[in-house]
Order: C-alpha cells, then sequence, then structure tokens
C-alpha cells in the first residue's frame, strides 16, 4: 500500500468538515473490512483516510422507540446489532440474518453504515433493510437528509452518497403484524457471500390476502433492485400456487441478472 493521512476526528461534524465532494482519494472509515481489501489489492489508493472510530458513541447505538421504529447508529457493528435483544424481540428477521452474514470475526469488526455506504451488491443487509423500508440518515457539508435503503443505491458499487455526506442513523419502521423474510443462496458455505439475495416483507389479512408487499433482490442484480412487478401480482392477492407463480414469472422478467 502507498503511504497516506490519517485523521481521527471526535465528532461527525468534524469527520464531515475533513471529507471533500471533489476528492474521492478522501474517505471515511469505519469497521474498514471491504476498505482494507481494496487497498491492498490495489484497487484503491487514498490520499486520506478519516476514521469514525472516535466519534460520539450516540452513532453506536441501537435502539427501539417507542411506536417500535428502531434505530441504528451507523457505528453500531454488525455484532452489536446480532446480539441486541431489542432487534431480537422486535425484528426476528434481522437477528436470523445475521447469524449467516460472513464469519463473526467480520461481523465483530464491519459497522451498520459501512456495510450500506460501500454500494457492494453482494451483501445481505442492504437488501432486507430495504424490504423492511428503512431510511439513512446521510450528514454533509450541505445538512442533512434521508434516504430509502431501496433507493440508495445507484449502480454496481455505487451511492447516491456525496463525497462528503456520511450515514449517521438507519431507521426501521415497525414491523407491527407484517411479515418478513430474508433467503440467500450461496455457491459455498452458507456464510459465504451470496450469490443471490431475497427479502420480503408484506401484510396477510385473512381473507384479504397479501397487502403492502416489498420485494428486494441483490446479489445478482448490479444494485439493490425491488421487483415492483412482483410486488403488484402479489397485492390484493391470495398466497395460491397460481399466483406465487405468476409473482415469479413477473419478477423474472423485470429484473436483469448479471453474469457470474
Amino acid at each position: 500500500m502507498i503511504p497516506f493521512d490519517w485523521a481521527e476526528p471526535k465528532t461527525l461534524k468534524a469527520a464531515v468538515a475533513l471529507l471533500d465532494a471533489e476528492d474521492p482519494t478522501i474517505r471515511p472509515v469505519a469497521g474498514g473490512t471491504a476498505l482494507m481489501l481494496m487497498m491492498k489489492a490495489g484497487v484503491f489508493m487514498p490520499a486520506k483516510l478519516v476514521s469514525l472510530a472516535n466519534i460520539e458513541p450516540r452513532y453506536s447505538a441501537i435502539k427501539v422507540k417507542k411506536g417500535g421504529a428502531l434505530h441504528i447508529g451507523a457505528m453500531a457493528s454488525l455484532s452489536a446489532l446480532e446480539q441486541s435483544e431489542d432487534v431480537a424481540e422486535h425484528f426476528p428477521v434481522i437477528t436470523e440474518t445475521m447469524l449467516t452474514l460472513s464469519n463473526v470475526r467480520v461481523r465483530n469488526v464491519a459497522r451498520v453504515g459501512g456495510a450500506l455506504a460501500h454500494g457492494d451488491p453482494h451483501m445481505d443487509l442492504p437488501p432486507l433493510l430495504a424490504a423492511l423500508g428503512a431510511k439513512v440518515l446521510a450528514v454533509g457539508s450541505g445538512g442533512t437528509r434521508h434516504i430509502a435503503v431501496d433507493e440508495l443505491y445507484a449502480g454496481y458499487y455505487e451511492t447516491v452518497l456525496g463525497k462528503d455526506e456520511l450515514i449517521a442513523e438507519v431507521e426501521v419502521p415497525s414491523l407491527k403484524n407484517a411479515r418478513a423474510a430474508y433467503l440467500k443462496c450461496t455457491s459455498r458455505s452458507a456464510d459465504d457471500w451470496p450469490a443471490l439475495g431475497v427479502a420480503v416483507r408484506f401484510d396477510l389479512e385473512g381473507r384479504e390476502g397479501i397487502r403492502n408487499p416489498r420485494i428486494v433482490v441483490s446479489a445478482a442484480t448490479e444494485k439493490v433492485t425491488r421487483l415492483t412487478a412482483a410486488e403488484a401480482v402479489l397485492s390484493g392477492a391470495e398466497a395460491t400456487d397460481a399466483v406465487l407463480k405468476a409473482a415469479a414469472e413477473a419478477a423474472a422478467e423485470e429484473v436483469t441478472l448479471l453474469g457470474d
């Protein structure tokens, strides 16, 4: 690796001030599990890394607030998310997903904000949070804004975040009585990168059938992708074999898969 400068700001505001919207060689680093691999491979050669390790502790907090919404600080580790009792009680689908998200060594180091901001489609957390209707709070030199996770990604390893913006927090709306699941297919072990990841969230109300479906696919696509045509087939329908087959066919037609 080539030499680079290293900064350790004490606040999120100070960290943002060290970034430069016009200079992509200045990069924030949270856990660094992906960034360091890119640097070792020579794919990315930074002029300066801005460490977020010492910013305010509140950005590492995980809490279910009144009303049932889950707030996750961007610097919370994946292990902390996996082990949170609040998450297990109110969002068991997240806890179950974390168990096969890479390995425990990576989960101990990697951070939630970094996992979302990296833009790699071969990850488990972004499609799940997108299906759950989560949004991120982005903080930059121009102020703050909320971005839905399913609108965060612009392409392969690309996000809509500015070079001077950081994810500060993730908010996941209450599940209430909704059902949710995440399924991934891997070519090797269960904790390997997904070759295909599919996340689903929907309400199921008796004879009224499926309501408010959200289906998100990733890994085999260039970015996290919401399957709106498949959702339209399911909305208001009963979960019969014929309806599920029609939804699957709609999904296959609307998505473009990348060859491996």
